[in-house]
């Protein structure tokens, strides 16, 4: 595959590459300094898709790269699931992150999908939101419909509740309303809608009386400042995450199409060795078993 400086128009799952072209040589007046010191022989792997994945993959990619400095793992702006699937079968990069299997009408006999985690979707609220740690379905549906406006409602300080919500389409609203919210409940009129979890994580942090959805294995990692709640009484605990009775998982993949090239087959090798496990497990996911 050949790569080049990307431009990205997400127009549905629409990836459109711009400004293709090689780079310039000396004689054209170019600095090939930075080009002079890349090894002729090193390979890229270009990844888009899906943000969720992102964190874990990253840390696959940091501890590779360490191992195979012939190797560069470039991420690009991510998108959404859709967008990592047409990604690879435009042939635009070599690997595409989803928190879905592909739908029956992205799939045919080249589309490859792999589950590599399960991640569970935290539920959290800024640290001055005290006295609850636990909220049941009925409260949660209360708070992100705007029925319950003030956290002294729920056992906690008279203050009003700041819903940080995530846009339909993404993968943690689609959890909430699958297993707490239900389809026709209708959002809070003063929510404050967001599409990326690094907006909700940023948020959460810095907003007070804030409750939002984030990635459990995100939270521990970067030892981020929220209180956890546990949701009808069970926690995100890894035992209640094997055991599928923390419902709101999400499941981390990766997708590439045909018969990948020997640098990517080594790294979707890595992801999927014992090391790939081990390095997981410590982030705070749950790997997959290796097939």
């Amino acid at each position: 595959m050949r790569h080049c400086t990307w431009g990205i128009l997400l127009s549905g799952l629409a990836l459109l590459p711009i400004g293709c072209g090689s780079a310039p040589t000396a004689a054209q007046g170019g600095d090939t300094s930075e080009a002079a010191s890349v090894p002729q022989t090193q390979q890229t792997i270009a990844i888009i898709g899906a943000s969720t994945p992102y964190p874990a993959l990253k840390l696959l990619a940091s501890t590779y790269e360490a191992e195979a400095p012939e190797t560069q793992i470039t991420f690009l702006e991510s998108s959404q699931s859709g967008g990592g699937i047409a990604g690879v079968k435009a042939g635009l990069v070599e690997i595409g992150t989803v928190t879905r299997a592909p739908k029956p009408e992205e799939a045919d006999d080249s589309l490859v999908y792999r589950q590599i985690a399960k991640d569970a979707l935290l539920v959290a609220t800024h640290p001055s939101v005290e006295g609850i740690d636990n909220l049941t379905t009925e409260e949660l549906q209360a708070v992100y419909s705007g029925e319950v406006t003030n956290w002294q409602a729920l056992g906690g300080p008279d203050a009003e509740i700041v819903v940080l919500d995530r846009a339909e389409d993404t993968s943690a609203k689609r959890l909430l309303r699958k297993h707490y919210l239900g389809p026709d409940l209708k959002n809070a009129a003063n929510s404050i809608m967001l599409r990326r979890e690094s907006d909700v994580i940023e948020a959460i942090q810095n907003t007070p009386y804030s409750i939002g959805t984030l990635s459990l294995a995100k939270t521990k990692a970067s030892n981020l400042s929220v209180n956890w709640l546990s949701l009808d009484g069970v926690t995100p605990t890894p035992d209640n995450l094997d055991s599928d009775s923390y419902v709101m998982q999400r499941a981390l993949g990766i997708v590439w199409y045909g018969t990948p090239s020997e640098a990517t087959q080594d790294f979707i090798d890595f992801i999927f060795s014992s090391v790939g496990a081990d390095i997981l497990s410590q982030a705070g996911f749950t790997p997959t078993v290796a097939e």
